[in-house]
């Protein structure tokens, strides 16, 4: 497990420096691809239809040694799977957070302040004191599972190592992939195995990586955040906010620059 400790991170960092915007614009822009390609050029359906269904594959024990002595030739690093005697076998998966709203972490407990309080009380004042954020835009975690890890484990995994208090329920993990320049994106079941998709899928991220987003789509509860926390946001708001103005204004600067010396290689009329 030394190998996972690469790819850890501190809250601390993650606190004070960074922020997921409420409204992921890349992803917005390949959904919106997906669904003008799938409309307007139907020769595609032939490859969305062979597109394939790992879920569907079922690897005999020989065939799943073979599958893993191939995984293993393509990895570059030291992420390797290994076998287990049962027939088993464990390795890492790769998870990126594309979340759209804050998460909530409890906060830090003091020696001081426990004592003389039983464990219901204690974790209902840390309950009513947790701390709200976003997460860093893209952030990514690797985990070392089994093949009999579900992924509804995995996200029950994901949110302890951030320690997050947000009940899992309102996660799903989801399998993302590329073909002919679109992408597609599937929920996966509580009871499927990652690590089984990403064996026989290969190392490539492009052909599956896994993603973990919301799982319900209503407006967020504002009222339901302390004052601190939505004064916090609101400067996060003001940050992207900005942020975005300012890319919109470099965007048609370019433009009418453009436009100027295509107008200094037109000669007048008359």
């Amino acid at each position: 497990m030394t190998e996972c400790e690469w790819f850890d991170m501190t809250w601390g960092s993650s606190a004070s420096s960074g922020y997921c915007s409420q409204s992921d614009s890349e992803h917005e822009l390949e959904q919106f691809y997906t669904a003008r390609t799938s409309l307007r050029k139907t020769k595609k359906r032939k490859d969305r239809d062979e597109q394939v269904d790992w879920r569907k594959l079922e690897l005999s024990v020989s065939e799943t040694q073979q599958k893993v002595k191939e995984y293993n030739a393509q990895v570059n690093s030291n992420l390797f799977m290994v076998l287990n005697r049962d027939g088993s076998y464990t390795g890492f998966i790769k998870v990126q957070f594309k979340l759209a709203r804050p998460v909530s972490i409890p906060p830090p407990r003091s020696p001081s302040s426990s004592s003389g309080l039983d464990d219901e009380c204690q974790e209902d004042k840390s309950l009513k004191q947790r701390t709200s954020f976003y997460l860093p835009r893209d952030t990514v975690k690797h985990l070392h599972i089994s093949s009999n890890t579900c992924a509804r484990e995995v996200i029950e995994a994901l949110l302890k190592k951030f320690t997050v208090v947000d009940n899992p329920a309102k996660f799903s993990l989801f399998e993302r992939s590329e073909r002919q320049n679109q992408v597609y994106l599937r929920k996966l079941a509580d009871d499927e195995h990652p690590l089984f998709l990403r064996l026989c899928a290969g190392p490539n991220e492009k052909v599956l990586s896994l993603v973990l987003k919301e799982n319900e789509t209503g407006e967020v509860n504002w009222d339901a955040f302390s004052y601190p926390e939505l004064q916090n946001f609101l400067r996060i708001l003001k940050r992207e906010e900005e942020d975005y103005v300012r890319q919109i204004v470099q965007r048609y600067a370019l433009a009418r620059d453009k436009m100027k010396d295509a107008l200094k290689n037109v000669s007048t009329p008359g």
